[in-house]
């Protein structure tokens, strides 16, 4: 009896000890999970992997901040679909909080259904915002405009363009028409100047970028060293001071380009492109060239030695050489007589009619009346002229009434002739034709030259728009 009620204890000893441990073990299993939580979740601070283009496959990640993280781990979550832009997904995947500041990662994959913005409504740690991913317009192949001339091949160049770009580029590159937009330029760059209209350069893919220049091309032209010739190695000389001391105020990127008005056959429209040094303001009525100024050309730096000269296409280039060259041929070509003439006492330290100096031409000439020249001289006035005409594609109109007009148009200059030197100055001034070259010193590299030009019409700026 005595060994039956001990083997009843030993038992019951037993059972009380397992219950003990299973007890044990199940309370230290649920000490140790705890919820991942966060204070805040930033949905408008989120980074994307890549850019998303309409009825294109997409892969990609969003990496959303958030604040506040308990340093809990977390699995991957379930996937949420796009609203607004349909045909994405996006799944959180697996990891561990910071004990403070982190960041979620989504994998973001499917087609897009169409432009527009593809929102996802996340929730995560007690907290919600909506992810909003832009998708750009599909690319499609662009109208081959190459059998098309004048009015009807700028036209299809826009339309290539436009077709390109997505809904809010479309709404910066293209607005209404009005002389308060027009005149947004300016020679410094945009650090400095913050008034330009229009879509950046920065903000366009390399192929949006090519359609632009093929606009460009187009109503510049192709002139050697003129046109959009010159323009590249504008830009070439911005993207050498961005590497070379200006930095990010610098470059390519801070171009911009804008469409004003309605581009078409009928009414009043603008391309313009403007960025630092650089102004091309070609204005159409009823499709014709009404008007292919102001034309605003600077650059930095402008003589060069060992170790600071550029290229452009593969060829050293010294930017807006051609029009110092003639007008110092056109200066050092007058007669003693027609340059005492032409010469001035005053300095000038900048252009007179530069930018936001709208319809300020002078009351009065100064220097040398084209009827005192030989036909000589006359040849190399006009020759000048022609490097700054040559800067629109469409030139013919302009070259003949300026043509027609030399002998009454004034050459003046001030300092020396060969317009390297800082306060070398000289003007074209005619009854329709305003030029200007102004030299001044460096601003990055203070070492070199910095001339400043300007070609403008006093009939035809803007088209002749004047408010």
């Amino acid at each position: 009896m005595r060994q039956v009620r001990s083997l009843l204890f030993a038992s019951a000893l037993l059972t009380a000890v397992a219950a003990v441990t299973f007890i044990a073990c199940k309370k230290e299993t649920t000490d140790s999970s705890t919820s991942a939580s966060i204070s805040a979740l930033s949905c408008s601070s989120v980074t994307f992997s890549a850019t998303a283009t309409a009825s294109t496959a997409y892969t990609g990640t969003a990496t959303v901040p958030y604040t506040g993280g308990n340093g809990a781990a977390y699995s991957t979550g379930s996937a949420i679909s796009s609203s607004g832009v349909t045909g994405l997904t996006a799944t959180l995947q697996a990891g561990t909080l910071a004990s403070g500041s982190g960041n979620l990662t989504y994998s973001i994959s499917g087609t897009p259904s169409g432009s527009g913005t593809a929102s996802f409504a996340i929730s995560f740690g007690g907290q919600s915002c909506t992810l909003a991913l832009t998708v750009n317009t599909g690319s499609t192949a662009a109208t081959d405009c190459s059998s098309k001339t004048g009015i009807d091949q700028i036209l299809c160049l826009i339309d290539n363009l436009e077709a390109s770009l997505s809904s809010s580029q479309l709404t910066s590159l293209q607005i209404s028409y009005a002389f308060s937009s027009a005149i947004k330029w300016s020679n410094f760059p945009d650090a400095i100047y913050g008034n330009r209209i229009g879509l950046k350069f920065s903000e366009m893919s390399s192929t949006q970028i090519a359609l632009a220049d093929s606009l460009l091309k187009a109503i510049t032209g192709t002139s050697t060293n003129e046109g959009f010739s010159e323009l590249m190695q504008l830009l070439a000389a911005d993207n050498y001071l961005n590497a070379n001391g200006g930095g990010s105020d610098y470059g390519q990127g801070n171009f911009h380009i804008c469409i004003l008005g309605t581009p078409s056959t009928s009414g009043t429209f603008e391309i313009y492109f403007g960025g630092h040094h650089t102004q091309v303001s070609n204005t159409y009525i009823n499709g014709v060239l009404a008007g292919g100024t102001p034309s605003f050309r600077g650059v930095e730096p402008c003589s060069y030695s060992a170790g600071t000269s550029f290229t452009y296409s593969g060829t050293s280039i010294v930017p807006l050489d051609q029009e110092a060259t003639a007008l110092s041929a056109l200066l050092t070509g007058l007669s003693s007589t027609n340059l005492a003439s032409a010469q001035q006492t005053s300095t000038y330290s900048d252009l007179v009619c530069g930018p936001q100096k709208d319809w300020s031409f002078p009351s009065s000439s100064i220097g040398v009346k084209g009827s005192s020249l030989s036909s000589t001289e006359k040849a190399l006035l006009l020759t000048a002229i022609k490097t700054y005409v040559d800067d629109i594609a469409d030139s013919s109109s302009f070259i003949t009434t300026y043509t027609n007009e030399l002998e009454s148009t004034y050459i003046a200059y001030s300092g020396t002739t060969g317009l390297k030197t800082k306060y070398d100055y000289v003007r074209i001034d005619g009854p329709h034709v305003w030029i200007e070259y102004s030299v001044g010193g460096g601003v990055v590299l203070q070492n070199y030259t910095h001339p400043h030009s300007v070609w403008r019409d006093k009939s035809s700026d803007y088209g002749g728009t004047k408010n």
